[in-house]
């Protein structure tokens, strides 16, 4: 197994999988994108995006130079795209993606690697700033880059979102100290870098619960929720979306999703959980919706030596017990996870049925859909129920 770089797959041991210090201006020739963006949030309250676009010059990506100008163009043009698409309400999605829209949409993501929709990569790791330079991380110094209709709960989703991030960098640390460890038979070092692995993830429990505080369920649930949705499996369109100059078929894509973070699943490969075939086979395909280096180190942790083997072949209680505290911090946030979703999208649900007595009548099943397209309830208890099989005991790895 070799050892990996870790620029190559745009991870770091400071900043996790958040891209560091993002840049917030492109150069003087993408002003149109830069216009468009700087006051999108207006622009689809007042209906007037779409107008917009039409008069945008179809620009040449030639001009992006280097990474982080390729994640800002990218963040830019995907906020324009889901804005341009949902300006409108969830009802009211378009058949065709305008080429001036589209065209350099497609070559910034094929650079990138990133599919033609908004994602976790753009929406979270790439879309934040410092409001004093000098000043921390905290949600106090924290603002989006480009922003969606949802005022502070926008802006609150999205950064709590990257608070969750932020608390998951030691565990990515300790993720490769632990690999390194394991190959190397150290386990003097393992211990506290298992520990350090349980307070992160028990950390990223913190974070998340800052959600309730800062994000109004029902401005999530009517109004930040509908930019998020994608059109693969959207019943409002079922024909998918034609992306002009690009492709000469319709193309579907899952719209965000909290599973598009790189964090979980490479917890997932490092504890050996085992997700059952339907929640699995969502997991892979949203690996395909982070940037391809990040699914490179998820994919080098998954081909490294088994960690619950390794456990269970050292008969060390302390470690069994180090580890099992980390499967039940990863099995909180998920539980955690199901309260939000409980709250932010079932609930909020059906005080909007409520609210519209029952003048959209489409059922259940689309009212209470993951911005994923999973069947949010059913996948996220599902991927916390295996979690919590992951548990040690003394004899075999897992006991599934």
């Amino acid at each position: 197994m070799e050892e990996i770089k870790l620029e190559d797959c745009y991870v770091s041991e400071e900043y996790g999988f958040i891209l560091q210090d993002p840049l917030v201006k492109l150069p003087e020739y993408y002003k149109p994108w830069m216009d468009i963006a700087g006051n999108l949030a207006e622009l689809i309250e007042k209906k007037k995006l779409r107008n917009e676009v039409t008069k945008m010059p179809e620009l040449d990506i030639q001009h992006l130079k280097g990474h982080r100008q390729l994640r800002l163009a990218r963040l830019i043009l995907s906020h324009i795209v889901m804005g341009y698409m949902w300006q409108n309400g969830e009802t009211g999605g378009l058949k065709v993606l305008p080429r001036n829209l589209a065209v350099p949409y497609h070559q910034v993501s094929q650079v990138l690697g990133l599919p033609l929709i908004i994602v976790h990569a753009d929406l979270v790791l790439a879309n934040w700033k410092r409001k004093d330079p000098t000043g921390p991380l905290t949600i106090e110094n924290l603002s989006t880059i480009v922003s969606f209709p949802g005022g502070d709960s926008l802006q609150g989703f999205v950064l709590v979102t990257l608070l969750v991030e932020l608390a998951a960098i030691p565990a990515v640390r300790a993720i490769i100290r632990t690999v390194r460890a394991i190959k190397e038979d150290d386990r003097q070092t393992l211990l506290p870098t298992l520990q350090d692995l349980e307070q992160s993830i028990t950390k990223m429990s913190a974070a998340l619960q800052l959600m309730y505080g800062y994000v109004d369920s029902d401005v999530y649930y009517n109004t930040i929720r509908t930019f998020l949705a994608g059109w693969k499996d959207n019943p409002n369109m079922p024909e998918g979306l034609l992306y002009e100059g690009v492709s000469d078929k319709p193309l579907y894509f899952s719209g965000g999703s909290a599973a598009q973070s790189s964090v979980y699943h490479v917890l997932d490969e490092l504890l050996g959980i085992q997700h059952k075939p339907q929640s699995a086979n969502f997991l892979l395909a949203m690996r395909s919706y982070m940037p391809p280096a990040h699914s490179n180190f998820i994919k080098w942790v998954k081909g490294a030596p088994s960690l619950s083997e390794y456990i269970v072949r050292s008969e060390d209680p302390t470690l069994l017990s180090t580890f099992n505290q980390c499967i039940s911090a990863l099995t909180q946030i998920r539980s955690l996870h199901i309260r939000i979703v409980s709250k932010y999208v079932n609930a909020a649900s059906v005080r909007a049925r409520m609210k519209k007595n029952q003048e959209e009548k489409q059922g259940q099943d689309q009212q209470e859909r993951g911005t994923g397209g999973s069947q949010a309830m059913i996948f996220l208890k599902s991927v916390r129920d295996t979690s919590k099989e992951g548990v040690l005991r003394h004899g075999t790895p897992g006991d599934h």
